[in-house]
């Protein structure tokens, strides 16, 4: 059996986790294509072994009493994982309406035996990231333009274009460490699901490190190809098949089809 299966797919949902880095020079408007009010519930399947379920919501925040977005991040083990590797995550994560920049996450980790409490607040003026893990204190650089493990998948979602063949970089903020990721746009797909068919831009996550998704770290995201970019679907390979996330519910304004 792969080792923490459902680890793997919070992680993968946890919106690509580890992430993209981004040459800030060469930012742009970005589309109105997250909304608040937005929650999209997923169902989070291994070798057809329903692992779990997770949610991604916006709502407003306030972060420095600064007008924001907050995103929220829950994910659960399914009854079946829970017996021998419960999860129980959630993440919080206060963004820059306009940028998707973070401004600052707090990640409450609960899986398996490991119990983690993560705090982060970003100084993007002063290249340094304030980062508390269970209760230790450290002042950490990071680049210019950094995202978190959440604001990266809403930036991408609110490109102006995806055009097959390119590539995008970004820079995230994850577990005190920094990473670099880059997004390739594969193309246009007639995907399935639960809501019927629906044309997806393919995407192709490429991640350039080792350890969260055991030595197959790439993930594909299927995004609908429309001003709403709803992520329809997530998969990674892991050591033994894949890790797949699928929307079942959830779309704005009360929809239940793309």
């Amino acid at each position: 059996m792969c080792p923490r299966p459902w680890l793997l797919a919070a992680l993968l949902l946890a919106s690509f986790l580890g992430s993209t880095v981004l040459t800030w020079a060469e930012t742009r408007p970005l589309l109105p294509a997250v909304q608040v009010g937005e929650r999209l519930t997923y169902e989070l399947t291994w070798l057809n072994i329903l692992a779990g379920t997770a949610v991604l919501e916006v709502a407003e925040g306030n972060s420095n009493a600064q007008a924001s977005l907050k995103l929220v991040m829950t994910a659960q083990s399914s009854p079946k994982i829970t017996r021998f590797y419960p999860v129980d995550n959630r993440v919080e994560s206060w963004v820059n309406p306009d940028t998707f920049l973070s401004e600052h996450m707090i990640f409450h980790r609960r899986e398996g035996k490991r119990k983690n409490d993560f705090d982060y607040t970003f100084h993007h003026d002063q290249g340094s990231v304030t980062a508390v893990k269970d209760g230790v204190e450290e002042t950490l650089p990071i680049p210019p333009g950094t995202f978190d493990a959440i604001s990266c998948l809403y930036y991408v979602r609110s490109l102006p274009q995806f055009v097959p063949g390119t590539t995008e970089s970004l820079s995230v903020h994850h577990d005190k460490k920094n990473y670099k990721l880059e997004v390739r746009v594969e193309g246009l797909e007639t995907i399935k699901g639960t809501w019927g068919k629906a044309e997806a831009v393919r995407l192709l996550v490429i991640m350039p490190f080792q350890g969260i998704f055991l030595n197959q770290g790439n993930i594909r995201v299927w995004l609908t190809n429309d001003g709403r970019r709803i992520p329809l679907r997530m998969k990674a390979r892991v050591i033994i098949g894949s890790i797949v996330a699928d929307l079942v519910s959830g779309l704005p304004g009360g929809d239940s089809h793309p």
